[in-house]
C-alpha cells in the first residue's frame, strides 16, 4: 500500500503548493490523476518520486518510508543524451530480476533501437523511454502523461500494458490530459484541485468526474470564447 499523509510542499517557501495531500493507493490498481492546469499534479508526482521534499507530511509504502529504488518514474518530458542510439539508454536501466525480453519489446513498439534517439518521433521517444521505466520491474510505477505522443495503436498497447501491470499487483499512478484514456483503464482515480485531493471516484462514478471537469472548464473560459468568435 502506498499511502501519503498530510502532505505539504511549498513555492519558494511563500505560499503552499500541496496542502495537505492524503492519499491511499491500493496494489494491483491503477490509479488515475486528474485535474486542470496549476491543480499540483506534476508537483505530487515530482515528490513522490523524491525531486521535491516537502515541507510536512509522510510518504509510506507498506508501513515504511517510500525510497526511491521502489519506485520507477515516467517524466512527462523525456531527456536522451546526444548521439546516444535507443539500445544505449535501454542499457543504463538494470533488468529486473525476471530479465527484459528486449527483441520481444521492441517487435512488440516497433522500435528502431540503433538509431539515434535524436532521429525519433515523440511518440518514438515516449515508448523507448516507457521501456526504461519497465525494465527494472519496480513494484510502484509513477506515469505522467504516457499517451503523450502515441499513435491509436501504441496507445491500446499501453492500456493493455497497465491491465498487465494490475494483474502483477503492481501500484501504478498515471495522469493524461485526455480524460478517456483514464477512464479505460483506471481503477479510480483521483481529482486534485488547488492543491488538494478533493475526491476519489471509482469506475462507476468516472461519468461525474468528467461533467464536474468539463463543467468547470467551460464555466472559466465560455465568455471568453464568445468574445474571441
Amino acid at each position: 500500500m502506498l499511502t501519503i499523509r498530510n502532505l505539504e510542499v511549498e513555492y519558494k517557501k511563500e505560499s503552499l503548493i500541496l496542502k495537505g495531500i492524503n492519499l491511499s493507493m491500493e496494489p494491483g490498481k491503477i490509479h488515475g490523476l486528474v485535474g486542470l492546469n496549476g491543480a499540483g499534479k506534476t508537483t505530487l508526482l515530482n515528490t513522490l518520486y523524491g525531486f521535491i521534499r516537502p515541507v510536512k507530511g509522510d510518504i509510506l509504502y507498506d508501513d515504511s518510508p517510500l525510497q526511491r529504488r521502489d519506485i520507477a518514474y515516467l517524466e512527462a518530458e523525456n531527456y536522451f543524451y546526444p548521439y546516444m542510439i535507443g539500445r544505449e539508454y535501454l542499457n543504463l536501466f538494470p533488468a529486473g530480476k525476471n530479465g527484459f525480453q528486449l527483441d520481444s519489446w521492441q517487435k512488440l513498439f516497433c522500435i528502431p533501437l540503433d538509431d539515434i534517439t535524436e532521429n525519433y518521433s515523440t511518440g518514438m521517444k515516449k515508448k523507448l523511454a516507457l521501456l526504461g521505466v519497465l525494465k527494472p520491474d519496480k513494484p510502484i510505477l509513477i506515469l505522467d502523461e504516457p499517451f503523450n505522443g502515441l499513435d491509436l495503436e501504441s496507445a491500446h498497447i499501453l492500456t493493455l500494458i497497465l491491465q498487465q501491470l494490475r494483474e502483477k499487483g503492481k501500484t501504478v499512478l498515471v495522469t493524461s490530459h485526455v480524460f478517456e484514456t483514464l477512464t479505460s483503464g483506471c481503477d479510480y482515480i483521483h481529482h486534485i484541485n488547488n492543491g488538494t485531493i478533493a475526491r476519489s471516484y471509482s469506475q462507476d462514478q468516472f461519468g461525474m468526474l468528467q461533467q464536474l471537469l468539463y463543467s468547470t472548464i467551460e464555466h472559466q473560459t465560455a465568455d471568453q470564447i464568445k468574445g474571441l468568435i
